[in-house]
């Protein structure tokens, strides 16, 4: 069983920076697509951030273009979140997602438990 561990979350003052890790099990990160997704409070859960396998970087919420990003460590099999110039609306859980896609076509996903990030003054 696969499992996606996130921390690096908290407290943070208006335009204060945070960095989200997320250690995922198995011998098989090299393999999937990793993201960021985020959920606030009365919002619809939506995608921070993506980074495949390769390394390279595929989607880049609007909102936090210039702010935020991802990268991957495969050797520590873990992905991050560097946040920077928080914002208030930028308070959520964030979850760490990975995907793995079969040489058929079929994908497997797999979820953390999300950890949460708070932006007040």
């Amino acid at each position: 069983q696969v499992r996606l561990v996130e921390s690096g979350g908290g407290s943070v003052q208006p335009g204060g920076s945070l960095r989200l890790s997320c250690e995922v099990s198995g011998p098989y990160f090299y393999n999937y697509d990793m993201s960021w997704y985020r959920l606030a409070l009365g919002k619809s859960r939506e995608l921070v951030a993506s980074i495949n396998k390769n390394g390279a970087i595929t989607n880049t919420l609007d909102s936090v273009k210039g702010r935020f990003t991802i990268s991957r460590d495969n050797e520590k099999s873990a992905v991050y979140l560097q946040m920077n110039s928080l914002r208030p609306e930028d308070t959520a859980a964030y979850l760490c997602h990975a995907r793995e896609t079969y040489a058929s076509g079929t994908k497997q996903d797999y979820w953390g438990r999300g950890t949460m990030v708070f932006v007040s003054s």
